[in-house]
């Protein structure tokens, strides 16, 4: 049996020692960022995707053998565990493989083949096996018994054909090639359920669809799986093409038991076995199994995608610490506004009507202004809700007519605001404040900090994922949940101002721990230094181990407490300063000085060479922001809605989402265009995320605007023009039949602040594509999130 530690060293290309090393540090409770960061000579560096990986498949591997071990239990109880299948059972790889081995000994109901042996049937079936040449009907003869409930020849001869079904469906080397040769070949079949086609019709391209199983991609098998849930669609699994699909399955049954038909007298009732075998014991076994893991894949990339996008999400470039002025749009309502200070407090809120149906533009200038001056507001931060586009041209107003105030302003992704401010962490922050002010001050905050704010907010509200409702709801709880540590760790924590929700996402720290350093925090003023956590209650050497490193003490009495170096090697720090003659805090950011020591100089049994060269490279750069340089889309102006939009005009936007189809790029019309995969590059491009991530600033030429449909077709091959896209058919791409493209993904106005964070149903074409049509394809595989 192949040990957990070769099969992950194995995955992971890595040494045996360097994952039981990083095995050992999990089981003691260190975290993913702190083992990627500080324990590099023991792990032998292995990174923070490998270490997820391991602790993924750690996981998996150790129920996979606990499981294991109650499959031998419970075989061995029976008094059948041979050495053979010991030997197998000890070798299955995946959960899959075990189970197949173990369905004939796993205890269950009587079946009619149990019936059948205890009626004594079992040579029956035997004999006729292992001689066709025999007759089935003279043979069964002798095996009538109404004693033993065998009323004649034929209730003899169904017994023994209920006893060699479980048998042929029970051996696993049989139901493996079966599963395999089903995950090449199959075909997957949707039609509508009769009397659903005006209740479905968001899913009418599913009403006569077929597609090879194993191709179907990810946001289309959840289209299917939606529509099957919602009683729209009914889906099938044929075994291949043809006018016999079943033809090769009943063969490879057939040969797995030495079956031929050659005319004996025999063959056709062994015949007729097979074919039931197949057609009611393995392919209804195995259509829900293939079923199921073509869900499994397809939840995998779906997690997959939205951990992509919330990474780069949380990752966007910070504003940094500016007075801010945040702006939630809104017409009749009126415009909420809030400014915070450089740290993000609330200095002052208000509410103005600068639209329809009060039109006081000037008035709202004039409030807007003075609120600027008197804060030294240097930013404006505009929610992309109803209104947006009008609220940026009134900021755009307001820094032409007052430059003296030195404004910037931008447009920022205001999802998940509404759900932050009903929340009870925003009760707790902001009780003073209305819900509809404090949406406003997200906004602000989110432009100084993205990272900061968004993790106030569950991942699952912030919408950047695609059917993120129809996946593993604790799956896609886990994977965002580290994707949100990776990055909060990866960016570090000023100890002095983090909140309570970007505490808890710090290695080691949990929400008690959290909720503790803020108590502190407020009853005995700034931390001047990071050994000042360990007066906080609960806060033991263990937490303090796994969070130093990654909080932060700015402007603090220890000069390296602002760094990432870990407490634990101040010593090092100490002795390399020593080394160079200069006191800490001239060293850190001496550049010079650093580049020329030889770090090997000051490894030890301690302090290898990776740990040595990230200390000199963060003195170098002390607490270095990993995060892009911040900048703005700039919308043309003129530019505001979707009637303003021309063929082959090049725009500027920002990218929203990132889906396995496409890109959709904020352009400034209310209305996100889709940059299909097809378009991203002049180059075959596999996976969107190669070429674009959330947040990324672009280029965009206009291919073509749907008015009716509220659709714009993108191009980011700025070479291209929109006469050969629509002469194209809408993109480069067609897919092959109906079906293949009817994954779509609705594009709708931004929400009001009503339905802002509402979690979006999907929107299918209401009506198969016509031939030749420019948008339908352009949008086949688009959906709402």
């Amino acid at each position: 049996m192949i040990s957990i530690t070769e099969t992950l060293s194995n995955e992971l290309a890595a040494r045996p020692a360097q994952v039981e090393a990083a095995i050992r540090l999990l089981d003691e409770g260190a975290t993913v960022p702190f083992i990627a960061r500080y324990r590099k000579e023991v792990t032998g560096g292995l990174d923070d995707i490998q270490l997820r990986l391991l602790e993924e498949r750690l996981g998996y591997l150790r129920e996979l053998a606990e499981r294991r071990v109650a499959v031998l239990k419970s075989i061995d109880e029976q008094g059948k565990l041979t050495p053979e299948l010991q030997a197998e059972i000890n070798g299955a790889e995946t959960k899959q493989r075990l189970e197949d081995l173990y369905l004939p000994y796993k205890p269950k109901r009587r079946t009619k083949a149990q019936i059948a042996r205890e009626a004594g049937l079992e040579p029956l079936a035997d004999a006729i096996l292992a001689d066709p040449n025999q007759i089935p009907h003279e043979l069964a003869g002798a095996y009538v018994s109404t004693a033993k409930g065998v009323a004649d020849a034929a209730e003899a001869l169904e017994g023994a054909r209920q006893i060699l079904m479980e048998r042929f469906a029970e051996d696993p080397e049989l139901t493996g090639r079966l599963r395999d040769h089903l995950w090449e070949h199959g075909i997957l079949i949707s039609r509508v359920i009769e009397g659903k086609e005006q209740e479905g019709a968001k899913f009418a391209d599913y009403f006569d669809y077929r597609e090879a199983v194993a191709k179907v991609p990810s946001h289309r098998a959840l289209a299917l799986f939606r529509g099957r849930n919602q009683g729209v669609l009914s889906l099938d699994l044929l075994a291949g093409e043809g006018e016999d699909p079943d033809a090769t399955c009943r063969g490879l049954i057939a040969s797995r038991f030495g079956i031929r038909h050659q005319g004996r007298a025999a063959d056709d009732w062994l015949a007729e076995t097979v074919r039931k075998t197949w057609r009611i014991k393995l392919l209804t076994r195995l259509d829900l199994e293939l079923k199921g893991r073509l869900m499994e894949s397809a939840e995998e990339e779906a997690i997959r995608v939205f951990g992509l996008n919330l990474k780069a999400l949380l990752l966007a470039a910070p504003a940094g610490r500016l007075p801010t002025l945040g702006l939630d749009p809104g017409l009749r309502t009126g415009v909420k506004v809030a400014v915070v200070d450089a740290t993000g407090k609330v200095a002052a809120t208000d509410t103005i009507y600068p639209h329809v149906p009060k039109n006081q533009w000037d008035a709202s200038i004039a409030r807007l202004a003075t609120l600027a001056k008197t804060h030294a507001v240097r930013l404006i931060s505009i929610g992309n809700g109803t209104a947006s586009r009008e609220t940026d041209r009134l900021a755009r107003d307001l820094i032409a007519r007052h430059p003296e105030l030195g404004l910037r302003s931008m447009v920022v992704s205001e999802a998940g605001a509404s759900v932050y401010s009903a929340s009870e962490f925003a009760s707790k922050e902001l009780p003073e404040l209305d819900v509809s002010l404090r949406g406003a001050v997200s906004i602000a905050r989110r432009l100084q900090d993205p990272l900061a704010e968004l993790v106030k907010i569950e991942p699952k509200a912030i919408g950047v994922g695609q059917y993120q409702h129809d996946v593993n709801q604790n799956r896609l709880a886990r994977t965002l949940d580290a994707v949100v540590e990776d990055c909060v760790n990866a960016v570090g924590v000023d100890l002095n101002t983090a909140s309570v929700p970007l505490l808890t996402q710090v290695s080691g720290l949990n929400r008690t721990l959290a909720e503790n350093i803020i108590q502190f925090r407020e009853t005995n003023g700034a931390f001047a230094n990071r050994k000042k956590l360990m007066a906080v209650p609960r806060f033991g050497d263990k937490a303090f181990q796994l969070s130093a490193g990654f909080l932060r003490v700015p402007d603090g009495d220890e000069p390296l407490d602002a760094s990432a170096v870990h407490p634990e090697a101040y010593p090092l720090v100490r002795r390399i300063a020593e080394f160079t003659g200069k006191d800490i805090r001239s060293l850190i950011g001496d550049a010079a000085t650093l580049r020329r020591l030889d770090p090997q100089r000051f490894t030890d049994e301690r302090f290898g060479l990776p740990t040595v060269k990230d200390i000199l490279a963060e003195l170098e750069k002390p607490g270095r922001d990993p995060r892009p340089e911040f900048k703005t889309a700039q919308f043309r102006d003129g530019v505001e809605t979707l009637n303003d939009l021309k063929p082959d005009m090049i725009l500027e936007g920002t990218v929203t989402n990132v889906t396995n189809f496409g890109a959709f790029v904020d352009i400034g019309v209310h209305q996100d265009g889709l940059v299909h995969i097809s378009v991203l590059a002049d180059r075959f491009v596999k996976d969107p995320h190669e070429v674009v991530k959330s947040g990324d600033l672009v280029k965009v030429k206009v291919m073509e605007v749907d008015l009716p449909r509220k659709r714009i077709a993108l191009s980011m091959r700025l070479s291209d023009s929109a006469e050969q896209h629509q002469g194209a058919g809408g993109r480069a791409e067609r897919p092959s039949n109906r079906g293949a493209s009817s994954d779509m993904r609705q594009q709708t106005p931004k929400p009001n602040a009503k339905d802002r964070d509402r979690p979006a149903a999907v929107k299918a074409v209401n009506q198969p594509p016509a031939a030749g049509g420019t948008m339908a394809d352009a949008f086949a595989k688009a959906r709402k999130s």
